[in-house]
């Protein structure tokens, strides 16, 4: 499997704009890129994007946006603020196709409880959703996130068995344990609608660690991952505090390549 990496491990330290050459220089040739304000998703700025991507070779897997701004609001019963929220996917979507991006890395609606959802509206919206990212040539990439309704098992299941047009995919392995799920359960949902996946580690005493840092069995994810038939790219995502110097990301990459 190739190991990329997502812009989103340096924030807020370096602007995304100059987010890809030092990827590059740190080995990387592909990722995720995550684009941290509303002015990021213009097309006059992904253009600036693409040029760092055309001048260094990266390919570009998956794009990410500042999703709690507006994704919870795309389901939002004001019809209103719903549109306004669409006009902002859009952008990501439009964004994410001038970039070369596979797929959407999608959070979407915060968590609440199970039972009080209007399935027959939330399947309409993600009707929308994944017609609109679809027209851009994108795959919706739902996420699985603790603290959103996609850390649900039964909801996944519920939007990849009922959405008309295809859904997708992305596990993220410190999502799943923050919501006390192991990430085997997720991939058996996700099954081959699984596009992207985010890689890191965790122990009992933090939430989020460069891989190899931790307790995370690789080897048993790597097995899931092949009985699932993934064979796309596995993209480092963690935080800037969880690491100390750029050698250690370096020592990441090395870790995945031989256990992955």
């Amino acid at each position: 499997m190739e190991i990329g990496i997502s812009s989103a491990s340096f924030y807020p330290n370096i602007d995304t704009e100059n987010s890809i050459s030092f990827m590059s220089n740190l080995g990387f040739k592909s990722g995720e890129i995550f684009l941290n304000s509303p002015s990021e998703y213009e097309e006059n700025f992904a253009e600036k994007v693409l040029e760092e991507k055309l001048k260094y070779d990266f390919k570009i897997h998956s794009v990410h946006c500042l999703s709690s701004a507006f994704e919870p609001y795309l389901f939002d019963d004001y019809k209103r603020r719903r549109d306004d929220m669409f006009l902002c996917f859009k952008k990501v979507c439009r964004a994410a196709k001038i970039l070369g991006a596979k797929c959407y890395t999608f959070h979407g609606m915060r968590y609440k409880n199970i039972n009080d959802l209007n399935y027959k509206f939330v399947l309409e919206v993600y009707n929308k959703l994944t017609y609109l990212a679809m027209e851009e040539g994108i795959k919706l990439a739902q996420e699985n996130v603790s603290w959103c309704i996609s850390s649900d098992l039964g909801f996944l299941n519920t939007i990849k068995e009922n959405v008309k047009y295809p859904i997708y995919f992305t596990l993220d392995i410190k999502q799943a344990y923050k919501a006390h799920t192991l990430p085997e359960k997720y991939m058996d949902i996700m099954g081959s609608s699984m596009v992207n996946f985010h890689i890191n580690d965790r122990d009992d005493n933090n939430v989020c660690l460069l891989p190899g840092k931790g307790d995370v069995n690789f080897k048993k994810i790597s097995c899931k991952l092949k009985e699932i038939g993934y064979n796309e790219i596995g993209i480092i995502e963690v935080y800037s505090n969880n690491y100390s110097s750029y050698d250690e990301i370096k020592a990441s990459k090395q870790f995945l390549t031989n256990e992955i």
